[in-house]
């Protein structure tokens, strides 16, 4: 008797037709003999992985005896094999019609093949068949039990209108980035211009391509230079924001602390410095591997399977300190992953979305991608499912995702793979989409010399005062944060020994659609230096404070606190609507509300005084609303230090 084979799916695209059935009886002891021949032959191509002349194998045997209902099945399985669903399902069907009965067995790999074309009705109606048959061993009970909660959760979720109204059309990004092997782990800078990636060269070194916009498209990839690429396995790389830092994972490296560790590597004038084993604080003895540096370069969230997770791999974050050490990391906890694999994790440059992939949580199928959002106190909400067809019924890989949340990328084999793995691109879904984000770029310098000073740069919501972002600049005073739109921000830089840099930016009600460049100049603390605090905000015609001028007013607190010898004068002004006389008021009366604040947190009165000037002093046109507006405000000015 012939052995019967069900060979099982993975991805696929198009229509399908279904055959009438009969009810004639299928006897696999009367197949011809040349057919059961070719049958062998084709098996023995199967075991090669050689689907295809496996295929081209088993349909000459159905030439030769059509009712051939194992050779139709394996034909079926070959086609799931090589993701080709439509052939897969047509030929399952071509098999049901010949003995409807002997097909049960075969209904939940044909289910499967359903499912891989979004079919998700019709492949619950072939699991439930596939479950009625009697004495199924526990094994089938479980696969079979598994792909029908599967199938339920993908009816569920059809019933959102997001998902049952999205257009998914993946974009190969052609053969200047993608190649005959394998290429995957996309990431991106924030201004989108280089894209780096993961290459499999000679099918088993990993290296690490990039890739620039030129006019609009791709240019043709090449290798990292400097000393990154090495004959070992560099691969899952995340680069920060402002393309200076790559951190990536290296396995079986002569220093590693376990199979996979996480390093990192700078960009020089020369390339890509040497990679640095990031230390046996981050790395285990076990597997680390996929990090993802947050977009102020302050945490790093990566996958491993080191004890104290919640299942295999898990997702952990480990945070950098002030001394430019990494801290012991921390799981992200049981709202994010399970007794099943977590892992690619990708927080967005809104440094709120966190994106990853699960096998423990409900989904399609194998690995499927998920969202979460960090919330005021850096926890993280449930997971949600991204949905079909961005997730199948096969394992779902790592995703970045453009600052603007439009665009994401990612790596599939789809059917216009150039070979293995290939890049592709596509419209992010309006309802998974992370926070559009802008972004802040420029130098900080000393005002009288020019020369550029490494500074700390806050981002901070003024409505709940969490910190959004805290970025250091570089040597030379160089700086990048990014700015997530429907906040309003209070923007410092600040330096000891200089006055603190203050600026807003009001994005809760609306949002340009360009960046931001700004090169600031930091007033070292001398006498008669003045800076505009942007950050300090009144009620209308009233001296009282608003609660979303705290962050600047602590801002105050803390200068004041770090230089005990210096005294400040508050000096306020308004625009010239009204009676001088009123507004000459409200702006002394706005200044004291600032030094009365001040001395409740713990400034000697000795060291503030206050003047108001009305509108005395104006710095625009007050003819305008908006020069209105820059003439109505508080300043500090140094008195002495």
């Amino acid at each position: 008797m012939l052995k019967r084979i069900a060979i099982f799916i993975t991805i696929a695209i198009a229509i399908t037709c279904t055959l009438p059935l009969n009810a004639q009886q299928y006897n696999p002891d009367k197949i011809n003999a040349k057919a059961a021949k070719l049958y062998q032959q084709a098996m023995q191509q199967a075991e090669n992985d050689n689907f295809p002349e496996g295929i081209r194998l088993l349909k000459d045997a159905v030439k030769i005896d059509p009712s051939f209902a194992d050779a139709w099945l394996s034909i079926a399985g070959m086609y799931g094999e090589m993701k080709d669903y439509d052939n897969a399902i047509l030929h399952y069907e071509r098999a049901k019609s010949i003995d409807s009965n002997y097909f049960r067995d075969y209904n939940l790999p044909y289910s499967i093949n359903l499912a891989g074309k979004g079919r998700f009705k019709d492949a619950l109606k072939a699991v439930n068949s596939f479950m009625m048959v009697n004495d199924l061993n526990e094994s089938s009970q479980r696969a079979s039990s598994y792909r029908r909660r599967c199938y339920l959760f993908a009816l569920e979720q059809a019933k959102n209108p997001d998902i049952a109204n999205y257009n998914f059309t993946p974009i190969n990004l052609g053969d200047s980035v993608n190649s005959a092997v394998s290429e995957y782990y996309p990431t991106l800078t924030i201004d989108n211009s280089q894209l780096i990636f993961t290459r499999r060269v000679n099918n088993y070194n990993e290296d690490f391509y990039e890739t620039r916009i030129e006019g609009g498209k791709w240019n043709r990839s090449s290798g990292l230079t400097g000393m990154i690429n090495s004959n070992l396995n560099e691969g899952a790389q995340s680069i920060s924001q402002d393309g200076q830092w790559l951190v990536f994972t290296g396995c079986n490296f002569p220093d590693g602390l376990g199979s996979c560790d996480l390093y990192i590597s700078y960009l020089t004038p020369q390339g890509w410095s040497e990679p640095l084993n990031l230390g046996s604080k981050v790395n285990s003895e076990f597997w680390d591997s996929a990090p993802s540096l947050s977009p102020d370069k302050r945490d790093l969230y990566f996958a491993s399977r080191r004890q104290g997770g919640f299942g295999g791999n898990d997702i952990w974050v480990t945070h950098l300190g002030t001394d430019g050490k990494w801290s012991e990391p921390e799981n992200l906890g049981p709202e994010i992953n399970t007794s099943g694999d977590e892992s690619c994790p990708f927080i967005h440059a809104d440094n709120q979305s966190l994106y990853f992939t699960s096998n423990g949580l409900q989904g399609y199928g194998g690995d499927d991608l998920f969202m979460a959002r960090k919330g005021p106190k850096g926890s993280f909400s449930l997971p949600r499912n991204l949905g079909y067809p961005i997730n199948t019924i096969e394992n779902e890989g790592s995703l970045v995702i453009t600052a603007d949340g439009s665009t994401a990328y990612y790596a599939s084999d789809r059917a216009d793979s150039k070979g293995g793995l290939d890049l592709y691109t596509f419209t992010m879904r309006n309802d998974v989409r992370p926070v559009k984000t802008l972004w802040i770029k420029g130098r900080v310098m000393d005002e009288k010399t020019k020369d550029g000073l490494p500074s700390a740069v806050e981002l901070t919501d003024i409505l709940t005062r969490q910190m959004i972002s805290k970025v250091q600049t570089d040597e030379t005073g160089n700086y990048l944060i990014t700015l997530p739109i429907g906040r309003d921000y209070a923007f410092n830089v600040n330096r000891k020994g200089y006055l603190f840099y203050s600026e807003n930016f009001s994005l809760s009600q609306k949002s340009p659609d360009s960046t931001y460049n700004i090169d600031i100049l930091l007033k070292p603390i001398t006498a008669n230096a003045t800076i505009v605090l942007k950050n300090i905000f009144f009620e209308t015609n009233s001296a009282s404070l608003g609660s979303n001028s705290e962050v600047e007013l602590e801002r105050i607190v803390q200068l004041l606190k770090e230089n005990p010898s210096l005294s400040i004068q508050l000096n306020g002004h308004t625009d010239n609507v009204g009676k001088a006389a009123d507004n000459l008021k409200l702006s002394n009366d706005r200044a004291h509300s600032v030094v009365n604040f001040l001395v409740k947190n713990g400034v000697d009165a000795k060291r503030l005084t206050h003047k108001g000037f009305g509108a005395t002093v104006p710095v625009a046109d007050n003819n305008t609303e908006e020069g209105r507006a820059l003439n109505r405000r508080t300043e500090l000015k140094v008195i002495s230090q």
